[in-house]
């Protein structure tokens, strides 16, 4: 019978979560007994560990995980993307906009997220554990496919815990103990381990992983098959739609990401460069192509609009709640005190100074900007510059499934790919060419590249990628940045303390370990 690939998602997210909880520490050493009957009878089947994998994937939606404290809120409120006041009477959110790490608020949203990764990794080493055991019920040709991608979403949960929580990395910080790494599914308190000791083992996971992946994952041959779909339902599910999976350029381009927040730029261009850029753009078969303006702007006529470019996007979720990002946290109908959007609302798009949204993109034929609408609130004063990338649109329940991009929130992109060879290359020629290549396919004009102003460039491209998607924080981060954009000001920018870089681990953990 056929299945859809929206129907597979909501069959299999309550049995793939098994015994993720965000309640507190102690619940979550606990395994009781109904979660162990779980396993067996999950396991004793091949699909029973794509249902187990497929979990992992949905719950990484979680609000407390990529669902918001990790993309579109949290973290890109810690960017300085919105007009977000840092005093407690001045946004919901001020907490995260003027980093009061010893605020219950914060301390609260962090426990979460703590919580929630750290379970959900150990239920991906429980899945990988069941790979290995003797006479397991996963069909051989499925475990590359299956192990590789759980080594995969274990290294990128945990190099997202360490971007949060750990030192700048430096040759300075590199020795300091700052997080424990789980390798089992056992429920136990971990030692610290150095910053390089951790992401020794990020890097060795992804490069596991890489060549599991090698020799079995469709993408290298096949692109991403979406939708893709016969009449063999789970099976075919499971090669298809590799965007929504971590598949192997996804694998590697998280590899660039370790290496460049390690410092190793040399690894870090050769996998942007050799590895995925050279590879995914061949005569045969180009992998993710670019959406250009006029690609972009047809979905937008057509009352479809895809905001996330998705034929770009390397790594996505699936969410099919989507939406709720807009309506809870973007809309106009939401009280100002709890909305997120632009500085410098007013009727005409151009007319105030500073309005965030001319400074924040130099050229007017920028598609990127699509993704912005002026918005009227009740009162005049209430008038807001609302980001409207994850908005919903109509469909017929005929193409429903076939809009993939409806359900997307992207987590790699292609664009950043590029910025990072870019980035990491001496010859400014090329450099130029990968930065002008984005803003040529999103309709601006050509810059010259210079060595004064190369990573500037590169920051400001990658802030417009990237907005709602939980990466440009880190991207400062790594960089040791101390002046960033403003999220009050369309002109000026924000003096950042290196000190706010520096999330302290959660009250629940640290009193464990006292």
């Amino acid at each position: 019978m056929y299945m859809n690939y929206k129907n597979i998602i909501k069959c299999l997210f309550v049995a793939g979560t098994l015994s993720v909880s965000t309640s507190s520490c102690s619940d979550w050493l606990e395994v009781d007994m109904e979660d162990s009957i779980l396993e067996t009878t999950l396991f004793s089947t091949n699909d029973g560990f794509l249902i187990a994998l497929n979990g992992i994937y949905s719950s990484l939606n979680q609000s407390s995980l990529y669902g918001g404290t990790l993309g579109t809120t949290g973290i890109d409120i810690m960017a300085q993307y919105y007009n977000v006041g840092s005093t407690i009477t001045a946004h919901t959110y001020y907490y995260y906009a003027g980093y009061a790490y010893t605020s219950a608020e914060f301390d609260g949203a962090s426990g979460s997220l703590w919580r929630s990764m750290y379970s959900l990794i150990a239920n991906d080493n429980l899945l990988m554990e069941k790979c290995d055991e003797p006479g397991a019920a996963i069909l051989e040709r499925y475990y590359p496919l299956v192990k590789g991608e759980a080594l995969a979403l274990r290294a990128m949960m945990h190099f997202d815990l360490m971007r949060f929580y750990g030192p700048i990395y430096s040759e300075a910080t590199a020795s300091q103990t700052c997080l424990p790494y789980q390798e089992t599914s056992e429920r136990s308190v971990l030692p610290l381990l150095t910053a390089k000791d951790y992401m020794d083992k990020v890097i060795r996971d992804l490069q596991e992983a890489a060549s599991l992946l090698k020799d079995s994952d469709p993408i290298i041959t096949e692109g991403v098959k979406d939708g893709v779909l016969s009449d063999d339902g789970m099976d075919s599910y499971n090669w298809s739609y590799r965007q929504l999976r971590l598949n192997y350029y996804a694998v590697q381009a998280l590899l660039a990401r370790a290496y460049l927040w390690i410092g190793d730029k040399t690894n870090a261009y050769n996998i942007a460069k050799n590895e995925i850029i050279d590879k995914i753009e061949t005569e045969q078969l180009n992998v993710f192509p670019w959406m250009n303006r006029t690609a972009v702007l047809a979905t937008i006529d057509n009352a479809k609009p895809d905001y996330v470019f998705s034929d770009e996007v390397m790594f996505s979720l699936y969410n099919m709640s989507r939406a709720n990002l807009y309506n809870n946290y973007f809309s106009i109908s939401v009280n100002s005190n709890n909305r997120l959007f632009f500085v410098g609302a007013t009727e005409d798009w151009w007319s105030s100074s500073p309005a965030k949204l001319e400074t924040f993109y130099d050229d007017t034929n920028d598609v990127r900007r699509q993704m912005w609408s002026q918005e009227e609130g009740e009162t005049s004063g209430d008038n807001a510059t609302c980001l409207i990338k994850y908005q919903d649109f109509n469909v017929s329940e005929e193409s429903a499934d076939t809009l993939t991009y409806r359900y997307m929130t992207p987590l790699i992109r292609k664009s950043e790919i590029y910025l990072i060879a870019a980035e990491c290359t001496d010859d400014l020629t090329e450099a130029a060419t990968y930065i002008n290549t984005i803003r040529n396919t999103r309709g601006a004009a050509s810059l010259e590249v210079t060595a004064d102003n190369k990573q500037e460039l590169i920051t400001k491209e990658f802030a417009r990628e990237v907005i709602g998607e939980g990466q440009l924080f880190f991207y400062y981060k790594r960089l040791a940045m101390t002046s960033i954009i403003s999220g009050t000001s369309g002109s000026n920018a924000y003096s950042m303390s290196l000190e706010n870089y520096e999330v302290p681990l959660p009250t629940s953990e640290s009193d464990l370990r006292d």
